[in-house]
């Protein structure tokens, strides 16, 4: 194995490319991420690890926009992250210049997913080490769509999905409870999932909403704290009411 894994460029007897496979890696050890479509709002959400008491958080942000109707979140190395939204924000706006439209939210992840494809393919170089949830309404017909992209120059559309750390808990989460929601439905089924793996509730937990009138919108932590105490106060009383009231003796 230890031959194969020197190169990107270079395959595995057995059809591997390790680099890309020590990317993926990298993105499971990466914070928690979250994307759930509603049909009239689109919620991004992630993991947010505590700053230094002298550090300014507004400078420590993981969902970003790409475009007024485009936005966001990823997994994994955030210097990664910086380059690759960076070129993201330029090829919008070049094709607003050229083509005198906004981008669509299926061709910028392509732009995306194919500008990691590339990183796997060329020598010299080594794969992004992160994996994106890119959300957004079409400029057109206003649909909302979210997609998710790797480090191999995959992509695919999804309702919810999740990436980064305990992924696959919140995936099972969003699978077992996502039915076609909107408005603060839509935001409450986000939180619940990344509370799944997130522990001390709002204070560590980063929300965006996306709707076609406003664009993306922060929640300050106010807001989240708020329909954080919400979702607890719903589970303790569906767990009293699973218990039933107290028998007489």
């Amino acid at each position: 194995m230890a031959r194969y894994d020197r190169a990107i460029t270079v395959f595995s007897p057995d059809g591997h490319l390790f680099q890309v496979e020590y990317a993926l890696e990298a993105v499971r050890k990466g914070n928690a991420a979250v994307g759930v479509r509603g049909s009239d709002t689109i919620v991004l959400g992630v993991e947010k690890k505590s700053t230094a008491k002298l550090q300014d958080s507004r400078t420590v942000r993981k969902i970003v926009n790409l475009d007024d109707h485009i936005a966001l979140a990823c997994a994994g190395l955030k210097a990664d992250a910086r380059v690759l939204i960076n070129r993201a924000r330029i090829e919008c706006q070049s094709h607003r210049l050229t083509v005198e439209d906004p981008v669509t939210v299926e061709y910028i992840t392509r732009y995306i997913a194919g500008l990691q494809q590339k990183y796997t393919q060329s020598g010299g170089v080594r794969p992004f080490g992160l994996s994106t949830l890119i959300v957004g309404f079409d400029p057109y017909t206003g649909v909302p769509s979210l997609y998710q992209t790797d480090p191999s120059g995959t992509f695919s559309a999804w309702k919810a999905n999740a990436t980064g750390r305990n992924s696959n808990s919140m995936r099972e989460f969003l699978e077992k409870n996502y039915k076609e929601t909107s408005g603060q439905e839509t935001v409450k089924l986000a939180i619940r999932a990344l509370l799944e793996v997130v522990e001390s509730g709002g204070k560590n937990i980063e929300i965006a909403v996306m709707t076609r009138e406003h664009g993306l919108r922060q929640l300050d932590e106010a807001e989240i704290d708020a329909i954080v105490a919400e979702i607890e106060a719903e589970k303790a009383a569906a767990e009293a009411a699973k218990k039933g009231p107290p028998k007489d003796t």
